[in-house]
């Protein structure tokens, strides 16, 4: 097998439990179209980036597997009437498919470079041993960056600073914040894109006025 582009990796998950339902999941789909949009004009995320989403609420899922940029269409995403938040699910889920679908390096080929991943949630994992083991799975991996992001009032930092030292938190669940909060997302991994590789030593870009990122 040859590649002649080295893909980017990049799995976006996001919180679809009960809590999200009315004006936050409207504002998570507008946020993520918007995402959508951003990474299409840049030419150098649409030659790497193949993007892959999952969401989590009573059970994780994959909406859709890693897929080029220029093939992505991002659909309508629903919550269930009420539910739990499966975030470990989602990590195992997230783990599974970058060990079946993320391209090691070799004396015959070229590799992907390593794979970002976004966290978003406005709570706190429901499952919480499956949490605790995923994150422990997620640390073995090879991950270039693993970004969190807690959304509103409700969302624990404590549980997701065991994941991982990114941390940046969403005051509200409207539609400018997810706005602002996507947007960066789409920065963040297009500056991947340019740069041909992403690394915990590259520099995240600046953050808008409604995303706080916590040292």
């Amino acid at each position: 097998m040859t590649m002649s582009v080295r893909r980017l990796p990049v799995y976006i998950l996001v919180d679809t439990s009960g809590s999200m339902r009315g004006e936050p999941i409207q504002a998570l789909n507008v946020g993520l179209k918007a995402m959508e949009q951003a990474l299409r004009r840049d030419p150098f995320a649409l030659e790497s980036v193949h993007l892959s989403l999952i969401t989590f609420d009573l059970q994780a899922r994959e909406v859709f597997p890693l897929t080029p940029l220029d093939q992505v269409r991002i659909p309508e995403i629903t919550v269930p009437a009420s539910g739990a938040t499966f975030l470990g699910a989602a990590l195992k889920l997230l783990v599974d498919r970058v060990d079946r679908d993320v391209v090691r390096g070799s004396a015959q080929r070229r590799g992907d470079w390593r794979p970002m991943a976004f966290v978003m949630t406005d709570g706190a994992p429901s499952d919480s041993q499956d949490y605790e083991e995923a994150i422990i799975a997620i640390k073995q991996r090879e991950f270039a960056r693993v970004v969190a992001c807690a959304a509103g009032p409700k969302a624990r930092t404590d549980a997701l600073r065991r994941l991982t030292d990114t941390l940046v938190t969403l005051d509200t669940l409207d539609g400018a914040g997810f706005a602002q909060f996507f947007q960066w997302v789409s920065n963040s991994i297009a500056a991947g894109g340019r740069s041909g590789s992403a690394s915990p030593t590259d520099t995240l870009p600046a953050l808008p006025a409604e995303i706080q990122i916590l040292a």
